[in-house]
């Protein structure tokens, strides 16, 4: 007899269990069946804590219809533990099963007892993933009327409670220790000059502290957050409804985006107000008068590079690019002449700034330039940073508080399977049928806010995690494109370079006037810490001459190194020293940052390999299947990307069946130097591993060897 074979796929959209099966309890499960009916299971695939909305951004479902389609493994069914693990939107599941049995692949929900391959199987799919479908709009529309009748009720919607107020028992009460700060925001920002940016300033600098809540992480009041408070009506005693909405992406399927609405529903909260009504009303006016921004009409090409980061010299606010344009008698543009200014605003004892000079930008530009070249061309500087890439993050306790909310999470879904199994139970002939119902439901829709507030939460403590992650991320971008400052900034556009030099920049201060000796720069604060002059700092200071030289048109002469020691035992393994030539050698480089490839494409052509990037390891395996043999001579693969990592197209590559996807030298490219790491991606089939940032000497001779293993392969 024939043995058929079977592929398993199991799915969570988070931790919880599904209908009382744990992720491990499912593949178990699947597996006796598997047992049961005679056939062997030749994968595996599963996608943890992925909603099951549409397939897109289910990277293992993905995989498996693409196994499937290439007759990999020759398999003629796929099973799952139920339907709603599938897929849960009735056009992604038709449409994938018609995928499927397109190349004789059928599917059996286990739990569901259905079979594609049997006559009524097909159609029940269709109908229970229809219903399905419906079944949640009617939820959501549900629990959305619930939410807007709470609103013309007068009542909080849950959620965090907006700043200024705590929520009790699902009701706003005034925040003794924040309402202080809400009243001084109308207050400033109504009866004075002062806008948005202005009233943060007037906070921060008067000793106020802005209290941590669970939806925000920044100490420091800003424009962003005055704005906030402004445009909330709660605070006059007001509840809006629909203020942002979710809607649908135009031209996809399953594709949503927030989007701010103009108009939208005011009703009376039974909330004390904090301001009064036409307090808010005139904080609207102005807004309105002074949102409008102004519509760039000078060269489109042109940025000013250091805008917002260079300060005024009198009261510290940031300076503003200005154009002088020259005109030929004929009317006809001549030359554009660019300025950095003070834009004179009113300071918080209600003057206005006289602070009047202008100050030309290619002078102040190339000036905090010089500084940078001066920095990065430090031999200390760059073997810490060398060091400093790729340390490892801490979030273990954002971890913990994810996870404990999970938990809630599954709880409150628990809880409401439960009560919807004593809903569907209730005796209709029982003469207290509907008041029962009735307080279920009431019930019901309570939970489905608590659900809705712990979802908020949890989005909010990821959201916090990934940024920690990006923060890591954009400092190692950072570091690695100063390694390669002189190379490639002088080829950026003015958008390219005011990007990085506000990302590196905090603030550039000037004197009032060029220095007897010309110096003009006084002090720097960057992003990331350095060295000077032996100390840990964040900031360079030209007021000590005995520490700095800077001298207009001469230069800057000053020592600066990171804030950390080098290991040696962890710096790359020297390679052997030979001739590394790499001229003509065909790359395939793998990279999901653009700067990390810029810089990594920028290396290699210059040593003329010829290089083609893609953008994760999906489309890594797609390119390499669709070329011929022997298109390419070596992988440079980074490990961690969206889509598909680096580890999992490697295994998919060797997993090929042709010969030189078991020879051509694949070399992993990881922030990552630890010794675990390189053992993974060895694991994964791998030849190499390298540590960011790149050298040209570490990945030419790297390349040369295993071109030359792999010859011997």
């Amino acid at each position: 007899m024939k043995t058929r074979r079977c592929y398993i796929y199991t799915r969570v959209s988070t931790s919880m269990q599904v209908d009382g099966y744990s992720l491990d309890a499912q593949k178990d499960k699947l597996k006796k069946y598997a047992e049961f009916q005679d056939m062997v299971v030749a994968g595996e695939y599963s996608d943890e804590g992925k909603s099951g909305k549409n397939i897109e951004g289910r990277p293992q479902f993905l995989q498996m219809l693409k196994d499937i389609e290439s007759g990999k493994d020759k398999v003629e069914f796929v099973l799952v533990f139920k339907l709603s693990r599938f897929g849960r939107n009735a056009a992604d599941v038709l449409s994938s099963l018609q995928r499927m049995q397109d190349f004789g692949v059928n599917l059996i929900c286990v739990e569901d007892g259905i079979d594609s391959s049997k006559d009524s199987g097909k159609l029940m799919i269709s109908v229970l993933s229809a219903v399905a479908e419906i079944e949640r709009e009617n939820i959501l529309v549900q629990t959305m009327e619930g939410r807007r009748q709470k609103a013309r009720e007068g009542k909080w919607n849950g959620g965090f409670a907006p700043y200024g107020y705590k929520l009790v028992d699902g009701y706003l009460y005034i925040a003794d220790d924040e309402v202080d700060v809400i009243r001084i925001i109308f207050d400033k920002y109504v009866n004075t000059t002062m806008g948005a940016s202005a009233v943060a300033t007037y906070l921060n600098e008067h000793g106020y502290v802005k209290k941590k809540r669970q939806n925000n992480t920044l100490d420091m009041f800003s424009a962003h957050f005055i704005k906030s408070i402004l445009d909330n009506p709660v605070y006059c005693g007001k509840l809006a409804y629909g203020r942002r909405k979710n809607e649908k992406i135009a031209g996809t399927r399953n594709q949503y985006h927030i989007v701010k609405q103009d108009d939208y529903p005011v009703y009376d909260g039974v909330h004390e107000a904090i301001v009064s009504e036409e307090v808010w009303q005139m904080a609207q006016r102005k807004r309105q008068e002074t949102g409008v921004k102004s519509e760039k009409i000078y060269n489109q090409e042109h940025e000013n590079i250091l805008s917002s980061i260079l300060r005024c010299p009198v009261c510290g606010a940031a300076m503003y690019g200005n154009v002088n344009r020259k005109k030929k008698k004929d009317g006809t543009l001549y030359k554009d002449y660019y300025y950095y200014h003070c834009k004179h605003r009113t300071t918080v004892n209600g003057h206005k700034c006289g602070y009047r000079r202008q100050w030309k930008q290619e002078m102040v530009d190339a000036a905090v330039e010089e500084v940078i070249r001066k920095l990065v061309t430090n031999p200390k500087f760059e073997q810490a940073i060398r060091q400093k890439i790729g340390s490892r993050i801490d979030t273990e306790e954002l971890e913990t508080e994810l996870e404990q909310l999970r938990k809630k999470l599954h709880q409150l879904n628990g809880a409401k399977a439960k009560l919807g199994q004593q809903m569907d139970s209730l005796d209709v002939t029982d003469k207290h049928y509907d008041r029962k119902y009735q307080d279920m439901e009431e019930r019901l829709y309570k939970l489905y806010d608590d659900i809705d507030s712990v979802e908020e939460e949890i989005e909010e403590v990821e959201t916090r995690i990934y940024n920690v992650r990006q923060q890591k991320i954009s400092g190692d971008n950072i570091y690695q494109f100063l390694l390669y400052f002189d190379k490639l900034y002088d080829k950026f556009t003015d958008a390219e370079k005011k990007e990085f030099l506000n990302s590196f920049i905090e603030r550039v201060d000037i004197y009032e006037q060029e220095q007897p000796d010309g110096r003009f720069l006084k002090h720097i604060k960057f992003r990331f810490p350095v060295y000077f002059n032996g100390k840990e700092i964040e900031e360079m200071s030209w007021d000590n001459e005995t520490t700095v030289e800077s001298k207009l048109g001469e230069g800057s002469c000053f020592t600066v190194v990171l804030p950390f020691e080098i290991d040696t035992n962890a710096r790359p393994e020297e390679k052997e020293d030979f001739n590394a030539d790499i001229s003509g050698v065909r790359i395939l480089l793998v990279e999901d940052n653009e700067l990390n490839a810029e810089i990594a494409e920028f290396m290699l052509t210059e040593n003329g390999a010829k290089v083609e990037t893609v953008k994760n390891g999906l489309e890594a395996v797609q390119h390499f299947e669709a070329c011929e043999s022997g298109t390419y001579d070596v992988i440079l693969m980074d490990v961690m990307m969206p889509v598909m990592d680096g580890l999992t197209a490697t295994k998919t590559i060797r997993s090929l069946e042709r010969q030189d996807a078991k020879t051509i030298p694949i070399i992993a490219m990881t922030a990552n130097a630890f010794r675990e790491d390189a053992e993974r991606c060895m694991e994964a089939g791998m030849n190499a591993h390298l540590a960011k940032p790149l050298d040209d000497k570490t990945i030419k001779q790297t390349i040369c060897e295993e071109l030359r293993s792999s010859r011997d392969r």
